[in-house]
């Protein structure tokens, strides 16, 4: 598909879109997506289950896009401020919603270049909390 047509305002719910898909492709369940707290939103929340071991795992994913030409990757855009608060907001949801399993902090790198394609990026366990 060509994406050079997307306007700015509509890039992060495409990239979003993008990411889900991306996301159910490899096997995740979706939770729940644009979940608020206060001012703090977390992007997407999916499940996934270790098929050998029936497992399952909450995954926090962090949707960053980007145009080119920058100077910098989207997923390079996540720092500890944002950070902070999106672990901030996942404590909420895990605890207002019983979670008991664990939980993992992902980005989903969204580029759209130049050409009108898209790369995305999976970065798993992108990040760690200091719980």
């Amino acid at each position: 598909m060509d994406y050079k047509n997307v306007g700015r305002g509509e890039k992060g719910s495409v990239a979003e879109d993008l990411a889900l898909d991306f996301l159910l492709k490899r096997g995740m369940a979706l939770l729940g997506r644009n979940w608020r707290v206060g001012h703090k939103e977390l992007d997407i929340l999916m499940m996934s289950t270790n098929m050998s071991t029936g497992e399952q795992r909450l995954h926090v994913v962090e949707v960053r896009s980007l145009s080119e030409p920058n100077l910098q990757l989207p997923f390079e855009t996540v720092d500890i401020k944002k950070q902070r608060a999106v672990i901030s907001a996942a404590s909420a949801y895990i605890y207002r919603n019983r979670i008991m399993c664990e939980t993992q902090f992902d980005i989903v790198s969204v580029l759209f270049e130049k050409d009108g394609n898209v790369r995305i990026e999976y970065l798993p366990e992108a990040f760690n909390p200091k719980w």
